[in-house]
């Protein structure tokens, strides 16, 4: 072992920094490239931070990941073009510079000025550059940070109108209503991945309200989750299989499903008549809260798959302006789509017009009390999404917006996708494959 100089009282980061300082001096990034000109290339775009925040693990953890493939390219002789990247568009800098300035809606920027706004945005998106570029520098990444793309810039903005016109050109872009998790502090949809960051335990009330029959002195018992969302409600859904019962308790009338008599009316109640839930499919009822008209049919019942006997009554209250399952329904159903909820979470018609849905909860289940409405109230605890940015309740919400219909390009996508070494194998087969 005597061939190697021993070294003590070895300080690494002294050694760091030398090694860093010669490979800054001698220009050994750019040297990699001069030096296979000729060779077939290797280019490398780094996928953009948001340099308005401080670096952490997570950037370090990737860092290091792109680095290694970078130089192992390197290695095999590649010309190898790296370009750093800073991301400068999106709601993470708008938030920052909102609590910068105090803002706490929409409204606070519009008042403000939105040019006025964007030049803080601007100021703020780049004001830890130097944090990260000593982070990139102190772990060895070589990257070329003094050329970076910029997704403010111009040519980069010029770019992606370009590639959405070529969708546009080409049949892909279209118009339609889709239900979306909205934040209504933050005011944009959000993605299902984002949605998944932000699920919390609230308590929630839960509601059964008697709809009655038009033809018949009976109710339909109709469970929610969202109360809100009765002034919105234009048919109910029952599984067409299961079973459900015209039962009597206390001089009333009420039909649910079979399963759940003893859970709801207790063993007093007395079964009167069964059906299957496709016998009461356009059995009419009338609207609970009569503050909307609707502009088609609506107020019958429907048959839907999805409906559970588990939880509730077996018959849920459809709003297709407020879900996902109503929506489909309603669409199935040629059903009106009644949305008195503005962008910002508050009803903009209606008794409770200028109040935040969430906050009218406790009114509209007062209301529905004192005109003999309200069957039963129970307060659950509730996993409901929030958004991840702002700790806001999300509402699912019924929005127009333009798409891009990447169902007509998925069988090129899983083709091509089968070209792609993926390491693990499974990533590329279960997360990207299916």
């Amino acid at each position: 072992m005597k061939n190697f100089k021993e070294l003590s009282d070895l300080k690494v980061s002294e050694v760091e920094k030398k090694i860093s300082e010669k490979w800054e001096e001698q220009n050994i990034l750019q040297k990699t490239i001069d030096n296979r000109e000729g060779n077939k290339n290797f280019v490398f775009y780094d996928g953009p931070a948001t340099a308005n925040g401080m670096p952490g693990l997570h950037h370090m953890l990737a860092k290091f990941l792109k680095d290694t493939f970078c130089k192992y390219k390197t290695m095999q002789g590649y010309r190898v073009l790296r370009k750093a990247g800073w991301d400068t568009h999106g709601l993470p800098v708008e938030i920052e510079v909102e609590k910068e300035l105090g803002f706490t809606s929409k409204a606070d920027i519009e008042k403000f000025g939105i040019e006025e706004f964007n030049i803080k945005c601007k100021e703020s998106v780049l004001k830890n550059e130097k944090a990260f570029r000593d982070y990139t520098k102190k772990m060895g990444q070589f990257i070329d940070l003094d050329n970076a793309y910029l997704t403010y810039d111009n040519d980069y903005i010029e770019t992606e109108w370009w590639i959405l016109k070529r969708f546009f050109d080409e049949g892909y872009i279209y118009e339609g209503h889709k239900i979306l998790p909205f934040c209504t502090r933050c005011g944009t949809g959000l993605a299902s991945h984002e949605v998944a960051q932000g699920y919390e335990e609230i308590p929630a009330n839960t509601v059964i309200v008697p709809m009655k029959m038009k033809k018949e002195d009976a109710y339909f018992l109709v469970w929610t989750t969202t109360p809100w969302t009765l002034i919105s409600n234009v048919a109910l859904a029952v599984h067409p299989n299961e079973k459900y019962v015209l039962a009597e308790s206390r001089g009333y009338k009420f039909i649910f499903a079979k399963a759940l008599v003893s859970k709801i009316l207790g063993e007093e109640a007395k079964i009167l008549k069964e059906y299957l839930g496709k016998d009461l499919e356009y059995t009419e009822y009338e609207q609970l809260l009569p503050f909307i008209t609707p502009d088609k049919k609506a107020f019958y019942v429907t048959c839907a798959d999805f409906v559970t006997m588990e939880d509730g009554t077996g018959i849920v209250h459809i709003a297709p302006a407020f879900g996902t399952d109503d929506y489909e329904v309603g669409k199935t159903y040629d059903l009106p789509v009644i949305n008195p909820v503005s962008e910002d979470g508050v009803y903009t018609t209606g008794p409770w017009e200028g109040i935040n849905v969430f906050q009218a909860e406790e009114e509209i289940i007062k209301y529905l009390k004192e005109n003999d409405k309200l069957f039963k109230k129970e307060k659950i605890e509730h996993n409901y999404p929030h958004c991840w940015r702002c700790k806001t309740p999300l509402l699912y919400y019924a929005k127009p917006s333009w798409y891009i219909e990447v169902t007509k390009l998925k069988d090129k996508l899983i083709e091509n996708n089968k070209k792609i070494n993926w390491y693990p194998s499974y990533v590329g087969e279960k997360r990207f494959g299916n």
